[in-house]
């Protein structure tokens, strides 16, 4: 019987690439490996698709790499499917990398007594960074992510004051959780239009077309246009909404790399948790005049900030934007999201939910590096379009 340290890893690990085999070698460095193997039905309920790999296949595959002691299929569901497996092999060592880090990983844990670190994301050798998504496609479909002057979108809203909304088109550098509050539903309306790339044609073009197809004739509770707008036109853009529509009248776009890069190396994600089933946000609003008004201005100051490369007049519009939404949506946050933002209120200069109700991720701004978190990449404008 091994004397080394029980190390346990969990994950979906799909179309095992090099980015993986560099996770699983580092891990096994710090005692016998055990992959806790996220099940086919984790995979659909979190990821909103059938696995490329049946966890048959997968445990196959995962048991033959050398650096692998054990492999089982996790019993449980949701992001933390392996909790029962994880207490029954009582490991040593449990480790993630960076995206996969939460605070109820890391809590769960502390209280097991059990070691908890968390490993950069960084491919062998000069190997370029790797993710299922990037494999599945040559040009996959990207997903939006909302800066500023979220909800303006929705005439429900708008009808009290105009304003922009500001969003960057990001490269699916991972693949993004369901109900996560990054545009999801409407991605895969895109996957459903255009297969796993977006077709070469004017973005704005494209926008119009998925949200025309994202809301059929008589849906009830439509989904805003800056999801559309988000996914198909590359680069950070800001658009207007005149009070009560539903497309916005005007559109700025930033693609210069310079500015690009300046907002890459100052936001940071961390990993929460999926929104719940049944969450309803609309069940407590308190929209007016005031708040929309508060909401459009703090937007307007995070645009300025961002083109100026202005870090406090970009983050003091960032986080009033947040506040804004808020105040409009109080059931946007709860007790436990707030307890989350006061851990990292200390370095990180402003934030935000990707998700209503804690879904999915809060994104932080910080000239400082925020440790265990991941980062993202905008996608930029192709030649020719």
């Amino acid at each position: 019987m091994s004397n080394n340290k029980k190390v346990f890893v969990s994950g979906c690990f799909d179309m095992v690439h090099s980015g993986h085999i560099a996770f699983l070698q580092e891990a096994s460095q710090y005692g016998d490996l055990y992959i806790g193997l996220g099940s086919d039905k984790t995979i659909w309920e979190l990821k909103g698709r059938e696995t490329i790999n049946s966890e048959e296949e997968r445990m196959y595959v995962l048991s033959a790499l050398k650096c692998v002691h054990k492999v089982l299929v996790n019993k449980g569901s949701g992001l933390l499917d392996f909790v029962e497996d994880m207490k029954k092999l009582a490991p040593d060592v449990f480790i993630v990398n960076e995206d996969g880090h939460t605070p109820e990983k890391e809590q769960l844990c502390r209280e097991m007594g059990v070691e908890y670190k968390v490993l950069k994301r960084i491919p062998h050798a000069n190997l370029p960074v790797r993710s299922t998504t990037a494999l599945r496609a040559v040009k996959p479909m990207p997903y939006r992510i909302d800066l500023a002057g979220t909800w303006i979108d929705q005439p429900y809203v708008s009808k009290y004051h105009p304003g922009a909304a500001i969003t960057a088109s990001l490269e699916p550098t991972i693949e993004f959780l369901e109900r996560s509050g990054m545009a999801t539903s409407t991605r895969k309306k895109a996957i459903e239009l255009w297969n796993d790339h977006l077709p070469l044609e004017k973005p704005e073009k494209l926008a119009k077309t998925l949200f025309r197809y994202d809301n059929d004739p008589g849906t009830s509770e439509v989904s805003g246009s800056q999801d559309s707008i988000g996914i198909t036109m590359p680069g950070i853009n800001r658009f207007w909404f005149d009070k009560g529509n539903y497309w916005p009248s005007v559109f700025e776009t930033i693609s210069d790399l310079e500015t690009i890069k300046w907002l890459e190396d100052r936001l940071y994600m961390l990993t929460l948790w999926p929104r719940p089933d049944g969450y309803n946000v609309l069940s407590d609003t308190h929209i007016s005049t005031e708040n929309v008004r508060s909401l459009a201005e703090a937007a307007d100051l995070a645009w300025e900030g961002l083109k100026a490369g202005d870090y406090g007049k970009f983050t003091k519009g960032f986080l009033g934007s947040f506040r804004s939404q808020i105040r409009m949506f109080p059931k946007m946050v709860n007790n436990e999201i707030e307890k989350i933002i006061d851990q990292y209120s200390g370095i990180a200069d402003a934030w935000k939910l990707t998700g209503a109700g804690g879904g999915g991720y809060l994104l932080m701004v910080s000239e400082r590096e925020i440790p265990n978190t991941f980062r993202v990449k905008v996608r930029v404008k192709e030649l020719g379009i």
